[in-house]
């Protein structure tokens, strides 16, 4: 694969009750910003809805203080943006977010799939509809929530079952929904995706300098 700087996304996850997740997000992505300089954004969960916030452009212009405070909650993901699959734009930037039935989910993906297009036709999606990969992996996931009946917050993960043995080429993925951080990384490993543990919680990133930032420690890669 293709592991030259600034030609992958950086995504990265937080879980920390008793911290400013926003900010972790902030400085997480900030640390892998050489990955994607096109777009930025963050999803933050407070256990009851989801909120984000993105946009093109670096993190330190997507992001200032009165932003940051908007994103509470006790646990988040980030993402900065170099387009694979898709164009470079507002409508591509990412964590895509959904709103499904009983179930809001918010996904940031580094990678690129070779099966977009057979994918697409499954989820139903017209010729022109899915603007990137990962818009037709929300899409997938979607439409396995709505099928599924609500099961006290592990729609996501019976959707994430369901869906990821589909997926080919190489994935990423970092998820969050009301209740819990969800890290994915496609069978061969070929996108990098890290494990770290922070006083109180836990950190996934794409590489370590985003767990050292924000201190966590290295446990492993996933």
């Amino acid at each position: 694969t293709d592991d030259r700087p600034g030609e992958e996304c950086g995504v990265f996850g937080v879980y920390a009750p008793e911290a400013s997740v926003g900010h972790l997000c902030y400085l997480g992505i900030f640390a892998l910003q050489h990955r994607g300089q096109e777009s930025a954004g963050i999803a933050t969960s407070d256990a009851h809805h989801l909120t984000v916030i993105k946009d093109m452009g670096l993190v330190s212009s997507v992001f200032d203080d009165r932003a940051l405070v908007a994103l509470d909650g006790q646990m988040g993901i980030g993402h900065t943006r170099y387009s694979t699959t898709g164009s470079s734009a507002w409508a591509n930037s990412q964590p895509v977010f959904r709103d499904v039935s009983h179930t809001q989910f918010a996904l940031a993906h580094n990678g690129n799939l070779t099966n977009t297009a057979e994918l697409a036709v499954e989820a139903g999606m017209l010729p022109g509809m899915a603007g990137s990969d990962t818009e037709v992996m929300a899409e997938l996931l979607s439409i396995h929530l709505g099928d599924q009946p609500q099961c006290v917050g592990h729609e996501l993960e019976g959707a994430l079952t369901a869906v990821l043995p589909q997926m080919k080429g190489a994935f990423s993925l970092v998820l969050t929904d009301a209740h819990r951080i969800y890290g994915v990384r496609d069978p061969n490993g070929f996108r990098p995706l890290c494990l770290g543990r922070l006083d109180g919680g836990w950190v996934l990133a794409s590489e370590s300098p985003a767990l050292d930032v924000v201190g966590a420690h290295f446990v492993r890669e996933l």
